[in-house]
């Protein structure tokens, strides 16, 4: 207490860690985007099936399910299509989600380059 009677209260910061930066100079080959168990499938063998999906506040997504690939092709192929409809979205766990209603750009851009497409529910 100090001489007013009042309790001072001292508050800590949390440390953060950091996880640091490490060099190396030799041939490092990382198994970062392959996925374990999965085989990269080809355009023409995976089966897409793109859905709108309505969230909390009326927002709609459009998602696409049914990629076969590695974790990095997925992401690759979430980026063309966000960046094909101007919009955000995400690429994780074999579903690529992009804000809005752009079921038709997506399906077309999927078959023009060799995907087998279609739309299914929602």
């Amino acid at each position: 207490m100090n001489e007013t009677g009042h309790e001072k209260k001292i508050f800590m910061a949390k440390k953060k860690k950091s996880g640091g930066l490490v060099y190396s100079t030799g041939n490092i080959q990382s198994d970062e985007g392959r996925g374990e168990g999965q085989t990269s499938a080809g355009a023409q063998k995976q089966k897409l099936r793109v859905w709108l999906e309505r969230k909390g506040g009326g927002k709609v997504i459009t998602v696409v399910r049914g990629h076969m690939g590695s974790p990095a092709q997925l992401k690759d192929l979430g980026s063309a299509l966000k960046s094909l409809c101007g919009v955000g979205g995400t690429a994780k766990e074999g579903e690529i989600m992009v804000q809005g209603d752009h079921r038709d750009k997506v399906v077309n851009y999927l078959i023009n380059q060799g995907h087998e497409a279609k739309k299914a529910g929602g």
